[in-house]
């Protein structure tokens, strides 16, 4: 084998293959191409400028660029390319290029671009890169680089792009980074740098175009000396924890067009002088602590997109923003805003977003919010909002999210707004809304949440809704509805909640609700309901929330409401009657069946005969299982005897393990997938559902089912994993082969923000998720809370954490005499969900931080 590999390179030559070919057949033996995306590099062609990636500016060379990005390849950096004399581009982006960046790659001395982002590099920056003369892009992003970042690279000779983001790079930012004047582009955010200051010295990198430094563990201030960047376009400080104010200079950014200072803990007023930034297009200054008045000079720039929300902003929206030609977002929500919104807004600029939620704003809603047809987004909840929504909302062909709860609007809701095809969720909840829903709400295919709770709206529920297939909730509580349930609902398969209580509905729970397979809260307390309780409850597989007290249902309560799995079980107040089912004749679901005078239990004072004669079996059937105790107790002494004796001959031959493996052992696949019964479902997320599984041994395991099965013949997801938040991401890869890893399954409101900004994920990614679950055990909400707005748990838990105390955040369920204990799963549920990845704690520390919690409990 070794003389033939040494034999290689004179056969293919002699075949004609060039020398550069022969180096890059060299580069394809050092990689793992598992999608054969190589395959085109046929090695009896005379030159390689044909093959995949190769670019030459003539048909037989010299190879000028390689870009083999996007490819699965794997394995350590192919030195071999720095062979090839005339190369200036190498771009590896999104493989699997591991191991360590060799210091040899300074070899490569005719290099312009060298691109290896999103890959599994690790180790130190090799500090020979400054002594390539001719580099000018190095775009190392998403890798595992550690270490400082090398002094040497202060001697950058042409770098122009110079990006380490995501990266595990420590120490501070450094100051040397200054000398490198050809500088166009500097990026170093996300990396676990120690708390530190931005180098005043950057304001000396006069060519700077583009600054991104967020979640670089930044705190201070923001210095005065970047007013000095005449030419710089982007300006990123989000996501660390600068203070103080912004300054002045920052209006001698001549250039700027983007300024992201978000999610930090700056303060003071907006400084008038933003206003002279006549290039600006976005400024993000949310989740900050600014005060003061949204400035009038601001709100007259040509912006783009506006956000400024949780802060502490006070007065009123500037009637200057309608001048604004470009506006298209605008985000004001949770700030102490107040009085009526200019009337001409939206009239002059295409405004696609707008929430202006959770402020004290008034008055009516603008005519002309939708002028353009372009607006997409209008959120206003909790304001004092008054009057009727104009009709021309109710033409707004474009809207996909209305949420208008918790205002004082009032008047019938247009016809239009019912039906708008776009529509995924309309929120009216907790208005003083009229008349009734229009059937041209028939028209609105795309509608998921239809939430109008405590109103005033009337008549019946139209039969059109039954039509709308893509419906995952109506929560329509607290009105004045009459008539009866629409037949029709039972054809809503995606339905997860239904709560109609509170109204005036009459007549019994329509025929044919086994297809509600999905509903997990049936609510239809406090109304005129009657005839019997329909035994096809029972077979809803994931309802876990089941209200239906205060009405008129009579009869027995079916047997089969046993095979739910509630959390909440409510049949008070009815005309029910009979025996309790087995299941529910305890002491736990007294008050789930209080006021139904015909109905009898084993409670005291319930059918007292009854319960007497069933005490008495239990005395007799208590004495048995004693009698029964005595005899195995008896037998286990024998037992222990007998087997004592060859324990201690084998105690020093057997090592036995004190702690076992989650893994079950003793199960065949085939066992698993006869037993993945709709019935057993405990749960579900975005990539499939879970079942209880007992095997036939006894034991109970919890299976995923992914969405995307395999046949039963399918050797391949019957590979055996651990599931966790990215098992569905790893069997999807292995399942379809060539499709690339820059994809993540999970539920939204679990995938951690970094995924956004660098499309990879990794263990630290699992960490946010993981501490989205202890944050939604410790609150008692859902990831994705309408009460949220367009946060989510963990930004919620922040906010209100910060802003009302920690009472306000723990769910009220909670047994507060752990209260102490319960804050400290709270402080674990926020480290793992911390920003920036380098911050998280490994999994290990999660479970030592829980088990010292847990400790302390007991």
């Amino acid at each position: 084998m070794l003389v033939v590999l040494l034999c290689l390179p004179l056969f293919l030559q002699a075949l004609g293959l060039n020398q550069e070919g022969l180096f890059l057949q060299r580069v394809k033996q050092s990689l793992s191409d598992p999608t054969n995306a190589l395959s085109s590099w046929d090695q009896r062609d005379p030159s390689p400028c044909n093959w995949r990636g190769v670019s030459c500016p003539s048909p037989t060379g010299p190879v000028h660029s390689l870009h083999l990005s996007h490819l699965q390849l794997a394995g350590p950096f192919p030195l071999f390319l720095c062979r090839l004399p005339s190369l200036r581009s190498i771009s590896l982006a999104n493989n699997s290029i591991n191991s360590y960046l060799p210091p040899q790659i300074s070899t490569c001395q005719s290099l312009t671009t060298l691109d290896l982002s999103l890959n599994l590099i690790a180790g130190p920056l090799p500090p020979s890169l400054a002594e390539i003369p001719t580099l000018r892009n190095l775009i190392l992003v998403m890798n595992n680089f550690s270490g400082l970042i090398p002094p040497s690279f202060a001697r950058f000779q042409s770098i122009q792009v110079l990006n380490l983001a995501g990266n595990l790079l420590n120490g501070t930012v450094p100051a040397f980074l200054s000398n490198v004047s050809t500088l166009k582009e500097l990026d170093l955010a996300y990396n676990s740098f120690s708390p530190g200051f931005i180098p005043s010295q950057f304001g000396n990198l006069t060519n700077l175009e583009q600054l991104f430094l967020a979640g670089c563990n930044l705190v201070g201030q923001i210095p005065s000396s970047l007013g000095r960047l005449t030419r710089l376009q982007n300006l990123d400080l989000s996501y660390n924890r600068l203070t103080g104010s912004i300054p002045s200079s920052i209006s001698e950014l001549k250039s700027i067009e983007q300024i992201e200072i978000y999610e930090n803990l700056l303060s003071g007023v907006l400084p008038l002088t933003l206003g002279n930034l006549t290039t600006l297009k976005r400024l993000d200054a949310s989740w900050n602590e600014f005060t003061g008045t949204i400035p009038t000079e601001l709100c007259g720039l040509q912006l783009e997109s506006l956000n400024l929300f949780v802060n502490r902003l006070e007065g009123t929206l500037p009637e200057s923003i309608t001048s604004s030609k470009y506006l298209h977002e605008l985000k004001l929500y949770n700030n102490n805003l107040s009085g009526t919104l200019p009337s001409q807004l939206g009239e002059n600029s295409s405004l696609q977003f707008l929430d202006l939620s959770y402020n004290q704003f008034s008055g009516e809603i603008p005519e002309s919010l939708c002028a353009k047809g372009k607006l997409e987004n209008i959120l206003l909840m909790s304001n004092s909002f008054s009057g009727e929504i104009p009709e021309s909302i109710g033409k707004c062909q474009s809207l996909g999210r209305i949420r208008f709860k918790n205002n004082l609007f009032s008047g019938q809701v247009p016809d239009g707004l019912w039906g708008l095809p776009r529509v995924v969720l309309l929120e009216l909840a907790e208005n003083s809304f009229s008349g009734q829903i229009s059937k041209t709400i028939s028209t609105a295919h795309n509608l998921s949440v239809l939430s109008i709770s405590n109103n005033q709206f009337s008549g019946s529920l139209p039969d059109e809704i039954g039509s709308l297939g893509t419906l995952v909730e109506i929560s329509a509580s607290g009105n004045g509805f009459t008539g009866q349930i629409p037949e029709s609902l039972v054809k809503l398969r995606q339905l997860v909640t239904l709560d109609l209580s509170g109204n005036k509905i009459e007549g019994g729970i329509p025929d044919g609700i086994k297809g509600w397979m999905n509903l997990n809260e049936l609510n239809l307390a406090n109304n005129n309901l009657s005839g019997g309780i329909p035994t096809d409850i029972g077979t809803l597989p994931v309802l876990n929330y089941l209200d239906l007290s205060g009405n008129s249902f009579s009869g027995k309560i079916p047997i089969e409401l046993q095979n739910l799995k509630l959390n909440m079980l409510n049949l008070s107040n009815n005309q029910l009657s009979g025996e309790l089912p087995p299941f529910f004749a305890k002491e736990m679901y007294r008050n789930s069946f209080l006021g139904n005078p015909g109905l009898c239990g084993d409670f005291e004072g319930l059918c007292p005969k009854i319960g007497r004669s069933k005490n008495r079996s239990h005395a007799w059937i208590l004495r048995s299982i004693f009698v029964l105790a005595g005899l195995g107790f008896v037998v286990g002494i024998l037992w222990f005897y007998m087997k004592y004796g060859s324990f201690k001959k084998n105690k020093r031959r057997v090592t036995i393990s004190k702690w076992r493996s989650f893994h079950k052992i003793g199960f065949s696949e085939f066992e698993i997938v006869d037993r993945l019964f709709e019935e057993n479902v405990i749960g579900s997320g975005a990539s499939g559902k879970v079942y209880k599984v007992v095997l036939g041994n006894g034991d109970t395991v919890a299976v995923k089912k992914l969405n995307r099965g395999v046949k039963k013949d399918d050797s391949v997801k019957f590979s055996a994993k651990v599931a966790d938040f990215g098992v569905a991401k790893i069997v999807k890869r292995v399942g379809e082969g060539a499709e690339p890893m820059s994809v993540i399954a999970g539920s939204y409101g679990y995938i951690a923000p970094e995924y956004a900004y660098t499309l990879r994920v990794n263990e630290k990614s699992d960490i946010y998720s993981f501490g989205v679950v202890i944050l939604e055990l410790v609150t008692g909400k859902p990831p994705n809370d309408p009460e949220f707005g367009d946060k989510d748990v963990v930004k919620w838990v922040c906010v209100t954490f910060d802003q009302k105390g920690v009472d306000q955040v723990i769910d009220p369920r909670l047994d507060l005499t752990y209260k102490e204990e319960i804050c400290r799963v709270l402080d674990i549920g926020l480290l793992c969900t911390n920003a920036l990845p380098v911050n998280r704690p490994s999994m290990r520390n999660v479970v030592k931080l829980l088990q010292e919690a847990v400790g302390r409990t007991s």
